[in-house]
């Protein structure tokens, strides 16, 4: 059977945490100069409508460790650009490739993209959901703290692609989720016991266990960046905010991070902070990704 990865919701509990004892397997793995030949021959189509650092890198890194390879796509590269529709690029594509990932700005394409597709499709990132980017969060908590189970999580700042897909990790993992958003940007929907919008942030990140933030405009956003500014201001996650709470609590944000908005300098590059290895670990939460899907949709 063909499996997609869209949101988390495609997955169980028992499957995300078998992607991240693998991804935490493939991780020590490299570490002693190993690299399995995961992917022999196989072929990853990448579309980008969304410009990306991470999530190219990581996707054709991994193809390229693995022994297999990755074509990369925008929409100057290829016929969806000139109106061809999605339902005939995928038709077309996944006849020619292993399996695709696509990132791009409405959930609708991967939607229709994954429905006439032969192969696995990949959410790299959409306006709705952000799933990859949570599995490499969950693979960074359980290499650094263990189980995410019962811990409170703080999400802080805007509800969007990520505080989306954290709602679902909430459901699926088990842990409470508390959301600290300025009036007007809250995410459209709560409905998880477990989930709950606080009044302030410093009551939302009160005992946390982990504490998340995001860019305050995501792309798309550009045109309300100083509007969001101002609206943001007293959501900055600095080290009076961090101090709320527990002292091993750890930070984590998707990246790129700006400096003085919604992280302080001293957050982000102390001692709280896991970015960078949240970074790095979308190598290895992809890698493990891939295989699963591969082997779970073989034809």
């Amino acid at each position: 059977m063909r499996r997609h990865f869209l949101s988390l919701k495609d997955l169980t509990k028992s499957e995300i945490d078998f992607i991240i004892e693998r991804a935490l397997e493939l991780k020590k793995l490299k570490t002693n100069g190993l690299r399995p030949n995961l992917f022999e021959r196989k072929v990853l189509g990448m579309i980008f409508e969304k410009s990306s650092t991470r999530t190219r890198v990581s996707f054709e890194s991994s193809m390229i460790e693995g022994g297999g390879g990755a074509i990369f796509l925008t929409n100057r590269d290829s016929q969806m650009g000139r109106g061809e529709s999605i339902a005939d690029t995928s038709r077309v594509i996944s006849r020619m490739v292993d399996i695709v990932m696509i990132r791009t700005h409405s959930h609708e394409t991967v939607e229709t993209f994954s429905k006439y597709s032969d192969v696995p499709v990949i959410n790299g990132l959409t306006k709705a959901f952000h799933p990859c980017q949570i599995l490499a969060d969950l693979v960074t908590y359980f290499e650094f703290k263990g189980s995410i189970e019962n811990k409170k999580v703080t999400w802080i700042g805007d509800g969007n692609n990520m505080c989306n897909s954290y709602m679902e990790a909430a459901q699926i993992m088990d842990f409470q989720l508390d959301i600290a958003c300025p009036k007007g940007f809250e995410p459209t929907a709560i409905d998880a016991n477990n989930c709950k919008l606080a009044e302030n942030p410093y009551d939302a990140v009160d005992g946390a266990d982990l504490v998340v933030t995001d860019v305050w405009a995501s792309m798309g956003d550009e045109s309300e960046k100083m509007d969001r500014e101002k609206a943001f201001i007293e959501f900055q996650v600095d080290q009076r905010l961090m101090d709320r709470a527990k002292p091993d609590a750890l930070f984590m944000h998707c990246l790129p991070a700006y400096r003085g908005l919604e992280v302080s300098e001293e957050v982000l590059e102390g001692v709280n902070s896991v970015v960078w290895h949240e970074a790095e670990n979308r190598l290895h939460c992809q890698k493990a990704l891939i295989e699963f899907l591969l082997n779970s949709s073989k034809r």
